[in-house]
């Protein structure tokens, strides 16, 4: 099928391909790259409060479809949209129902490059690049320079497609190229073809593009048109199913959300190709002063882009009633994990790729974290003090083996940020990187010290042979009552970046120190009563109450991270 168009035969003899060739590859190499641009400086500026809007705006389906396409429309990324709804679900704030409408909505969104390319400004695309160029290495400010590289990566999308306009223009009389662009009229070898061809390059928004840009030189129908661009929303569920491998069930959940709507909504229209092609011709602009592929070229780009958004805005009001079925469905093929599978399976819930060239929304992916990783932290806090106290080697061999999670989970942390650490950094980004670094630090000393060194205290009390008298149980686990409130009220504070919630953990120093003072009087007490094994068990005491306030240091330390440093004492 391929072959005739680049044999050296009769036409072909006469055209340059090798210089088509540079000329079309350099020219989609451009569009791509211009994509790519403006995409990340859109998700650089606006990614933070596109995470809010989200968060507060999906109460019900129709809100939520909305809200995904706004976002999505914004970001330019349906996958970071969807990989935000993940999270939310993970943590809680958002149900899977909430979530298909979002998903939903997320499609619409994606149509908004379609309509971009569609303008053909391609005589202002230098002039974008020239002042986005400028912006982004005059200016000072971050967030000019975003906006410079959004401009300058716009200009590169239509100044990619002028060089690919330009180079295929010569096939307009290759015939065998024509005939090549007639199967498309096939709606299986165009859906087959956009499919592959957006599998390959990972984007619905770039495939339909190009076909854009086809069909500005009249190389494609209208109908030939609207089966390519059912191919593109196909083949990104390829992209959408690769993303969710090894990741949380939440995440594939999405996924498969993803893949049912898009191919369910191509099997409804595609056999309706003809009628939409009717209505989007009467929607459009129309050209009569030209005739034959000029008018093609004219009416047809605007008149795909507009059948993609009228196709993706048509699937969500036909699902957007089936919310709750698909979620149901989804999660019975899809179903939850056991505890023993959790735990045998420990990793991170929230830490998504995807997310990495958004710096601020992964540095809010890290926090969310922080707050699964206390959960195991906490799980170790709440299990150590019954072990020392009236435990066997066995309940305290289980507290020490918590501590392998913890640290899986800080490693994954770790390698997670020094990835986000390669990507260019705002002033106010780098400070929050450096905090939480510093406050993951810190949650891991406190696994170490309760696997280490309270646990270590545990098995010298079954060694020596000796009981913790009563009064002294109630002392040290009032104590530990106080510390483990600090240490929960800081992992809060750091996974919400809440600064009221920090300071409550500064706050209970005051209370820690009276308490330290009153199990001192106690132990002196003690430790001039006629006890048998009072020295040692006055040793192993002393040391519980050194342990447990050196966790609510590293407590404190971590809600240092949150609040202003001058507010908080070292």
């Amino acid at each position: 099928m391929v072959y005739p168009v680049f044999a050296a035969t009769g036409a072909a003899a006469e055209m340059k391909w090798g210089t088509m060739g540079m000329q079309l590859f350099g020219g989609l190499a451009l569009f791509l790259f211009g994509m790519e641009q403006m995409s990340e400086s859109l998700k650089a500026v606006a990614g933070e409060r596109m995470k809010l809007i989200l968060a507060k705006l999906t109460t019900n389906r129709f809100m939520g479809a909305t809200t995904g396409a706004f976002v999505t429309a914004i970001i330019q990324s349906s996958s970071v949209t969807t990989v935000l709804v993940v999270g939310f679900i993970t943590a809680g704030l958002m149900s899977m129902s909430q979530s298909v409408g979002v998903i939903m909505g997320a499609n619409i969104g994606t149509t908004i490059t379609a309509q971009i390319v569609a303008f053909k400004v391609t005589k202002a695309a230098l002039l974008m690049v020239g002042v986005g160029f400028s912006m982004l290495f005059i200016s000072k400010q971050d967030k000019i320079k975003q906006y410079g590289t959004m401009l300058m990566g716009l200009g590169l999308v239509f100044f990619g497609m002028s060089v690919m306009s330009n180079a295929m223009q010569p096939l307009r009389t290759y015939q065998p190229f024509l005939d090549l662009m007639i199967q498309m009229e096939n709606p299986l070898v165009g859906i087959l073809v956009a499919a592959a061809f957006t599998g390959l390059i990972q984007s619905s928004s770039a495939t339909t593009g190009i076909v854009i840009v086809m069909a500005s030189q009249g190389f494609i129908t209208l109908p030939a048109g609207i089966a390519l661009a059912f191919g593109a929303n196909v083949g990104t569920c390829i992209t959408a199913m690769l993303a969710s491998i090894g990741k949380p069930r939440e995440a594939v959940r999405a996924a498969v959300v993803h893949v049912m709507f898009n191919i369910a909504g191509v099997l409804i229209w595609v056999l309706f190709i003809d009628h939409l092609a009717n209505w989007v011709t009467a929607l459009s602009p129309v050209h009569p002063e030209l005739s034959g592929v000029d008018r093609l070229g004219a009416e047809t780009p605007r008149q795909i882009a507009n059948a993609h958004t009228i196709f993706n805005i048509a699937n969500t009001f036909i699902f957007i009633g089936f919310t709750t079925q698909i979620a149901r469905l989804v999660e019975w093929m899809i179903p939850d994990s056991t505890l023993e599978e959790e735990d045998l399976l420990v990793s991170a819930k929230y830490l998504d790729e995807e997310l990495l060239t958004t710096p601020s929304l992964a540095l809010g992916r890290v926090r969310l974290e922080v707050l699964h990783m206390g959960e195991r932290v906490q799980e170790m806090l709440d299990s150590i003090m019954p072990a020392i106290l009236t435990g066997n080697k066995e309940s305290l061999s289980a507290v020490r083996d918590l501590d392998d999670q913890v640290d899986i989970l800080y490693e994954q942390i770790i390698d997670y940020m020094g990835r986000i650490s390669k990507r260019s950094l705002s002033d106010q980004q780098t400070e929050e990187f450096l905090k939480l670094m510093e406050a993951v630090s810190d949650l891991e000393n406190i696994g170490d010290t309760i696997e280490t060194n309270l646990v270590g205290l545990g098995f010298d009390r079954i060694n020596a042979g000796f009981s913790i008298s009563e009064p002294t149980r109630e002392v040290l686990l009032g104590f530990h009552e106080v510390v483990t409130k600090a240490f929960k009220t800081a992992v809060q504070a750091v996974s919400q970046n809440s600064e009221e919630a920090a300071q409550i953990v500064t706050a209970m120093k005051e209370e820690i120190t009276k308490m330290t003072d009153s199990a001192a009087a106690h132990q002196a007490e003690r430790l001039v009563a006629e006890e048998p094994n009072r020295i040692p068990a006055y040793t192993i005491e002393v040391d519980i109450i050194e342990k447990q306030k050196r966790i609510y240091y590293f407590a404190k330390r971590m809600a240092k991270s949150v609040t202003a440093l001058e507010a908080i004492e070292a």
